[in-house]
């Protein structure tokens, strides 16, 4: 169920929301889309409505070191000749109350005039929040809450990532009918076909880092690239990180072309996940063997599971995750699966 909008005007009393509200916000959120998912940034969408709730002006984030959505919609609306001054602005993320790369969102908005503004989701970072704040200070009215559920699941990841100080986790499983990652000899190239291969390259092409052990490493000698399916790599390339102890050959493909190689020794699942978070990593996506996939869903550090099944079946040979200790069926992992 959605939540309703919250919030006061500077007298106390609760605003009235223009005419298309929920549309303008869906709008934002479909603009706030548009953004790429990877970086250290959210993905932010904003629409300025006029007095009469008509679309005059929209922006959206398109990446760290660019404007943001609300200062990417004022200066679209100047481009058209238009005064935001007493427009309303319907925003996906509070405006940011900080000087970063760029200048505070909530100081553009003032100086503009606007003289409303509609937020789905609060911002939880602790260095930008109390852009609300600052603008009902202003005189401006403010509500949170329009349309949270799908603001929520947009931002899910970096949202994650900020409230926890370590990336959202999604676990690949790529498997035969009967759970298994590899023939006995242990061959295992490919269990899926090349519409899973397809879509497990874009999704690599949309996070911010991939890892592996280093048992993985040594077996099987990934690239960790993202391609297309020309072979091309993707603009974007994530961060390749290799968790454990033993060294990664010279020779590894995955010194070879692609994002930057990372090497965090050691099995302490949770300095490594935090490391990462330090490193504004937002999206880790573990593509390593059952020892990994294992470890991390024995700490209940899997926030989503991405499931391949192919329709095969081995019949023997190692299985994707081992034992976690479930001992009846009341126990059973469950969570997120994208299959």
């Amino acid at each position: 169920m959605n939540q309703a909008p919250t919030g006061q005007t500077a007298t106390g009393q609760a605003g009235t929301a223009p005419r298309g509200l929920e549309a303008a916000m869906r709008r934002a959120l479909a603009l706030a889309r548009l953004g790429p998912a990877h970086g250290p940034n959210p993905r932010v969408g904003c629409v300025l409505l006029d007095a009469d709730g008509r679309t005059v002006a929209e922006g959206y984030h398109r990446g760290a070191g660019t404007p943001h959505a609300e200062a990417a919609a004022l200066t679209d609306a100047r481009s058209r000749g238009i005064d935001p001054r007493g427009t309303t602005a319907v925003v996906t993320l509070e405006p940011c109350a900080h000087h970063g790369r760029t200048g505070p969102c909530a100081d553009a908005l003032i100086e503009a005039g606007v003289a409303a503004v509609h937020v789905s989701v609060g911002d939880p970072n602790p260095v930008a929040t109390g852009g609300a704040a600052k603008l009902r200070d202003a005189g401006i009215e403010v509500t949170t809450g329009l349309l949270a559920d799908e603001g929520e699941e947009l931002l899910r990841t970096w949202l994650h990532a900020v409230r926890t100080g370590r990336p959202y986790v999604t676990l690949k499983l790529a498997t035969s009918l009967d759970g298994r990652v590899a023939a006995v000899d242990g061959t295992s190239r490919w269990i899926t076909g090349t519409q899973a291969r397809a879509h497990a390259h874009v999704v690599r092409a949309q996070v911010d880092a991939i890892a592996v052990g280093t048992g993985t490493v040594l077996a099987d000698d990934p690239s960790l690239t993202a391609r297309r399916a020309d072979g091309d790599l993707f603009e974007h390339q994530p961060l390749r990180v290799v968790l454990g102890d033993r060294s990664v050959p010279d020779g590894a493909r995955l010194r070879g072309p692609g994002g930057d190689l990372l090497h965090l020794p050691g099995h302490d699942l949770d300095a490594a996940l935090r490391a990462l978070g330090d490193r504004e990593v937002r999206h880790l996506l573990v593509e390593g063997g059952p020892t990994l996939a294992t470890a991390l869903l024995a700490a209940d550090a899997v926030d989503e599971v991405h499931a391949y099944v192919a329709p095969v079946l081995l019949g023997a040979g190692a299985t994707a995750v081992g034992d976690l200790g479930v001992t009846t069926i009341g126990e059973v992992h469950s969570g997120p699966v994208r299959s």
